[in-house]
């Protein structure tokens, strides 16, 4: 089974995947002149201020917190791990490369969310790539976004929503609570330590707790968990960095060869380059989800009333998601030769931190755990709102929310029990199969961007080019 999903995986995230991902990137990129590092400050002051007269169901810095509790995850530790084991320290390289030009997807992707959102009777915000694809190019394009829907529904269940979450959790707890499996039960013709189980039902308990609130109750406990888990990560991080900074020039001399195959053996070059980009930037994307058109759900439920305001709000998730923890992620990884040491998943990024700082690993391990441990609890939360919300597009009815929580807590419980390597793959091919919709999309949309960007920023002209290189953003 293992060998099929790779083969699948393998098709779906080839050259064509690359390409889109990387593509509608650079076109918003450019169109947008470069506003992911223009406007960067911008976007962090609008991070933290709440519109005033804004229509929605949470403030924007809510919404955002939602949006990162589905967006930081075991991607931000495992995923990295996972892609620098299987495609070299240049696999970083093209993980960054995507997070920077997913900041321009990610700002498209909440200003076309508020632009095309709709209200209930009872005016709760309905929106996200099915609403901008049905409402920005056509009702005749609604079967798109009826299968972005569904792929969404999927990732939910089977994939970035679910599976790797909990595994993650259960792989850490099984890591410092029961290393050698010295307590363990035979469950499912396997033995499976008494810790993976004991963290498995608690997690699955605490899930249904909070799902019962809502998209509310997600924001509320988002806003606390996940600045706190963001801080303490980034300060074990850069402690790490800091003390290694005498290897920082190696290594960042070797992230670039290794990106571009240089470091593979005579012949291998063009293979190597071509592994690292996938695995970094199929990682990227598990982490970031900038073209998978997930926050962009989130995005719409912001009390707003200027879709600019929130594509910028958006693009901070990118920023700090990829460019910041995820990096930092590698770093470690990479500083210390952990990815070299046979081990895969949180036990490459455990061992990073626990060979590198002046800490018992006990301690670390401890640290780690936390943070994956609530990093992928609040990614359960939010894709669970992303999963209702295409559930309730797909089927134009609200009526199935309940029974599917039951399926999705069901999902949470039985995922440390499956593979490592099967849950992540059939996580990006969920992934892909989710993105390619709303890429398409926003191909056709990028001069609704362009305009509205320009619109916001004070100029005149309406932009109709794709790419629209007279666009200024010069003016606030």
């Amino acid at each position: 089974m293992d060998k099929v999903l790779v083969k699948i995986n393998d098709i779906i995230w080839g050259a064509p995947m690359i390409l889109l991902i990387l593509g509608i990137g650079l076109i918003l990129t450019v169109g947008c002149r470069f506003i992911q590092l223009k406007k960067l400050p911008l976007a962090l002051k609008f991070m933290v201020q709440d519109e005033e007269d804004g229509k929605g169901d949470v403030s924007s810095f809510q919404a955002l917190c939602t949006a990162l509790s589905a967006t930081i995850g075991t991607g931000n530790i495992v995923g990295v791990a996972t892609a620098i084991v299987a495609g070299g320290p240049g696999a970083l390289f093209w993980l960054e490369l995507a997070g920077l030009l997913g900041m321009a997807t990610k700002y498209a992707e909440g200003l076309l969310a508020v632009k095309y959102r709709s209200f209930d009777t009872d005016e709760k915000a309905l929106g996200g790539p099915f609403y901008y694809i049905e409402k920005g190019l056509g009702k005749k394009w609604r079967p798109l976004g009826k299968a972005f829907a569904l792929f969404g529904i999927l990732a939910g269940l089977l994939g970035i929503g679910t599976l790797t979450q909990i595994n993650g959790i259960t792989s850490a707890a099984e890591t410092f609570f029961d290393p050698d499996k010295n307590h363990s039960l035979q469950l499912f013709g396997n033995n499976y330590s008494w810790a993976v189980i004991i963290s498995g039902l608690l997690v699955t308990i605490c899930v249904a707790g909070v799902l019962i609130g809502g998209v509310k109750r997600i924001a509320k406990v988002s806003e606390i968990i996940v600045p706190a888990m963001i801080v303490l990560y980034v300060s074990l991080c850069l402690w790490l960095i800091i003390l290694n900074a005498d290897k920082l020039p190696g290594v960042i001399i070797l992230i670039f060869r290794s990106a571009f195959g240089f470091e593979a053996a005579a012949g291998g070059a063009l293979g190597a380059m071509m592994i690292a980009m996938q695995k970094g930037i199929a990682r990227g994307i598990f982490s970031n989800e900038s073209g998978l058109g997930s926050a962009p759900i989130a995005a719409a439920a912001a009390r707003t009333k200027e879709p600019v305001r929130q594509g910028l709000v958006s693009m901070t998730g990118t920023f700090i998601d990829t460019i910041i923890v995820c990096n930092m992620t590698g770093m470690a990884i990479i500083l210390t030769d952990a990815w070299k040491i046979g081990k895969d998943g949180a036990a490459v990024t455990i061992y990073a931190f626990s060979q590198a700082l002046p800490i018992s690993e006990a301690v670390v391990s401890f640290l780690l755990m936390i943070c994956l441990m609530f990093f992928a609890f609040t990614t359960i939360l939010g894709w669970n709102y992303y999963s209702e919300r295409c559930l309730a597009y797909l089927f134009n009815t609200n009526k199935f929310a309940n029974p599917f929580k039951v399926l999705y807590v069901a999902a949470v419980f039985i995922g440390p029990y499956l593979t490592v390597s099967a849950v992540w793959t059939l996580a990006d091919i969920c992934n892909g199969l989710m993105a390619f919709p709303n890429i398409i999309a926003l191909i056709f949309l990028s001069p609704v961007v362009v305009n509205e960007t320009r619109q916001f920023f004070g100029t005149k002209k309406a932009a109709t080019p794709l790419l629209a290189p007279e666009l200024s953003l010069d003016e606030e």
